[in-house]
């Protein structure tokens, strides 16, 4: 069944466009120029500023022109992962959306229901002229996904807006009120090598099969990352003697890594023993994570022969410092419940020619404890020798459970569903923090439909919660035009 024939039509039909045209990060320019077309044929104003971003501007609904001004928030981009079988070129093709029950999922690859339906919720909005609203100007932000550029852009005075609800979170019946802070932590080992010995054996250890996911949302879970399993494969096999060649491990900065992999050498002497010892800590690791990663794979097999390899002490101080590097949950929330309060995704290896480059995402409620996460990674990194920089680092937005905007929204879920709904903070890096601080007297508030796997190629979104996300934002937007203030 085609995603139109879902209800709310508009909405999918929408998303069913931002399925058919590529919107990976830094490439969101001809989903924008379809989106300006689509704008001018329903006589609305659509213009971009200076870094890239989407306004839209749409007049308010017949006699609710005094109404509170609304910004509707949600970015372009999407994450772009894919399985391991997969030929998905996310630079040219189309996701490839299939209905399964409840849910609707991609081919192979991830969906970009994060944030696809927000920005669907908003085009079926300002499309409809029945609707009931006042005054509404859309911010479609570009570059999300890859260091939050284009809400860190957006200049003061852009939009008129006193109201912003962000429609990019993924929780049926939660309202968001703060959201994690984050930085991009890199460090570089430029590579030291030598000749490759003679009489040596050239294998590829491969890990993959993990579920991967979402660095902020899903960091709580007892999900296994590919670059700490290398890592530990890797320790084992230089105690044997072995001489690496090159490393790699994850994709993206946000992604928990699913799949990593090395090339080493063994003497033709100690092969045997060697590979029975990585076979027995394969085993062993596969054991360990055999209740959450059932899928879990590390394959050992031939491979040619490089002419260089990493000096023995270079390998050493890299894989020790990758081991040493904290991975995971720092702290839990002890404001908010089941919440974790800071973490640290070590994310992805990259070797090229002249560096090897490890970088990781540390993100925080708090502002403080993110740079002592921040502090304790660059320590681990120096003292083995890595040159460490941050960069696009991005505030928290600050939780505040009780606020006129927020009690509002309750009264209208209630209204709508009969129960309030749950205050929640999310440990995901929301561009409310950013935005916040251009807008500082903005009321601001987040919501979504249920979105499972985000950052993953098991991204899914729930269409019950899809039609409770969207009767909830027209009631909300329908009471907000009929007041003046909160």
């Amino acid at each position: 069944m085609p995603l139109s024939h879902l209800s709310p039509a508009p909405l999918w039909q929408h998303f069913q466009t931002l399925c058919d045209i590529p919107r990976p990060s830094k490439q969101e320019a001809a989903l924008i120029a379809a989106i300006i077309s689509w704008s001018e044929c329903h006589n609305l104003q659509a213009q971009q500023d200076s870094v890239g971003n989407l306004i839209i501007r749409k007049p308010a609904s017949a006699g609710m022109e005094q109404g509170i001004p609304i910004v509707l928030q949600s970015h372009l981009d999407m994450v772009s992962q894919k399985t391991n079988d997969s030929t998905h070129d996310f630079n040219k093709d189309g996701i490839k959306p299939v209905i399964q029950g409840d849910w609707v999922k991609a081919t192979g690859t991830t969906l970009g229901a994060d944030n696809g339906i927000g920005v669907a919720a908003i085009l079926a909005v300002l499309g409809d002229p029945e609707l009931i609203h006042g005054p509404i100007e859309a911010l479609l932000t570009v570059d999300e996904e890859a260091g939050m550029s284009g809400a860190a852009g957006l200049a003061k005075g852009e939009l008129r807006g006193d109201v912003l609800l962000n429609l990019d979170t993924e929780e049926e019946g939660e309202l968001y009120v703060g959201c994690a802070g984050g930085v991009d932590v890199n460090a570089r080992f430029t590579l030291q090598l030598e000749n490759t010995p003679a009489q040596q054996q050239a294998f590829d250890i491969t890990v993959s099969g993990l579920q991967g996911g979402h660095s902020g949302i899903e960091i709580h879970k007892p999900l296994a990352n590919g670059n700490q399993l290398l890592a530990r494969l890797l320790a084992c096999a230089i105690d044997q003697g072995i001489k690496i060649a090159k490393i790699s491990g994850g994709t993206l900065r946000n992604a928990i890594c699913r799949d990593a992999r090395a090339t080493i050498l063994i003497s033709h002497l100690d092969v045997a023993s060697v590979l029975e010892k990585l076979k027995q800590l394969s085993d062993a690791i596969i054991g360990e994570f055999s209740g959450f990663e059932p899928h879990l794979n590390i394959n050992i097999e031939k491979t040619d022969i490089p002419k260089k390899v990493f000096r023995d002490e270079f390998s050493k101080r890299v894989i020790y410092s990758l081991l040493a590097c904290p991975h995971g949950v720092r702290r839990m929330s002890d404001q908010f419940e089941l919440v974790v309060e800071t973490s640290n995704n070590l994310a992805t290896i990259t070797q090229t020619e002249k560096a090897l480059i490890i970088s990781c995402l540390p993100r925080s409620l708090m502002n403080s404890a993110r740079d002592a996460q921040v502090a304790a990674i660059r320590s681990v990194f120096e003292l083995a020798g890595a040159q460490v920089e941050t960069l696009n680092a991005y505030p928290g937005w600050t939780p505040i459970k009780e606020s006129p905007i927020m009690s509002f929204m309750q009264n209208v879920h209630e209204a709508s569903f009969g129960k309030r709904a749950k205050v929640q903070v999310i440990h995901a890096g929301l561009e409310c923090g950013i935005l916040g601080a251009t807008y500082p007297h903005w009321q601001m508030i987040s919501f979504g439909p249920m979105i499972r796997g985000a950052h993953s190629p098991d991204e899914r979104v729930s269409i019950a919660s899809v039609q409770n996300f969207w009767t909830y934002l027209l009631a909300s937007l329908s009471a907000l035009a009929k007041v003046k203030t909160l």
